[in-house]
């Protein structure tokens, strides 16, 4: 197959031997069988933004920073270069991801090159050697199930441990290869600690995994993993092989709204407090929210008689000039 133009720089370069043929186009990305080092890998190709449909991009960027404070105000503002930044900054994301989680021991591809924006990695195979299908594509026996759903629950707690979370898992982003699943697809992955939607993007992560493979074992629908495994991760309990149980209450104690208004009679206190060592003077009271009177809607007009006769436009005669 002839190279395409965005892998043509690769080959050029010798990167790239032979390009074999497409394997998948994605949301962000299109993926291509290829030939590196004399070894069948895959190339993932990252599309621009004006061609990628991944929705809600700032929802998973939040938290990411980049050392150079020159590209992170540009990105901040959205200049052009910033753009460029932030383009480039997303694409690294998923490479930077991949190195982190291998070193946590969470199966991910192996990464091997990552140039011209192209990131060359490993081919995920299965039994046969042929390119390994999606979780999606494969039918399970309910234990089968739930051996892959506790596989993969634990590989979610190593993420979790290693500070990130995944933010798209689901079962369209997991390969089966000859060795068991493979998390594959990180260009969304969010910080646990600096991203204030990484707790939501963990919860729909583990729904996912659950909804699917709840489809052969219905015990699973009844668990929440996700919840349980955020909490031990906010207490800092959480281990890469910390048990779970699935059972996972949250807190119900009421509010003290007693509590609530103490603190704040506390501030208030403290406030005056400062104005007056600065001489200035106190806070005046709260304004309260003015309502006003809703307008009277206007009468509707009546409708005229059918019935009374119509006046006649009497047309005005022309007034001839006295000197005619």
């Amino acid at each position: 197959m002839r190279a395409p133009p965005s892998l043509a720089p690769l080959a050029d370069q010798g990167v790239i031997e032979e390009v074999i043929c497409p394997l998948m186009s994605g949301k962000e990305a299109d993926v291509f069988l290829v030939v590196h080092r004399g070894e069948r890998c895959v190339a993932k190709v990252y599309k621009d933004a004006t061609q990628r449909s991944f929705k809600h991009r700032a929802e998973y960027e939040e938290g990411r920073r980049v050392r150079d404070s020159r590209r992170q105000r540009a990105m901040t503002r959205r200049s052009r270069y910033g753009r460029e930044m932030m383009e480039a900054a997303w694409r690294n994301a998923e490479v930077d991801a991949i190195y982190r989680l291998r070193d946590a021991g969470v199966r991910v591809p192996e990464p091997y090159d990552f140039v011209e924006g192209v990131l060359v990695m490993e081919l995920i195979a299965d039994a046969e050697g042929r390119p390994a299908p999606r979780l999606v594509d494969v039918t399970f026996t309910r234990r089968e199930a739930r051996d892959v759903f506790n596989f993969l629950l634990r590989e979610v707690v190593k993420m979790l441990c290693a500070g990130l979370v995944h933010g798209d898992l689901s079962d369209f982003n997991v390969l089966m290869g000859a060795d068991g699943p493979v998390i594959i697809d990180f260009p969304q992955v969010a910080d646990a600690a600096g991203n204030r939607n990484a707790r939501k993007l963990l919860l729909r992560d583990v729904k996912n995994l659950t909804r699917f493979l709840g489809r052969f074992d219905p015990a699973l629908l009844n668990t929440r993993y996700g919840p349980e495994m955020w909490d031990l991760y906010e207490r800092g309990t959480l281990e890469p092989d910390t048990p779970l149980t699935g059972r996972f209450k949250g807190p119900t104690h009421k509010a003290n709204v007693s509590s609530l208004l103490q603190e704040l009679e506390d501030i208030e206190r403290e406030v005056r407090a400062r104005r007056a060592a600065l001489g200035l003077e106190p806070p005046g009271p709260a304004r309260r929210p003015v309502r006003r009177a809703p307008e009277p809607e206007p009468e509707p007009e009546p409708d005229p008689d059918p019935t009374s006769p119509k006046k006649r436009r009497r047309r005005r005669r022309r007034r001839k000039p006295a000197s005619e």
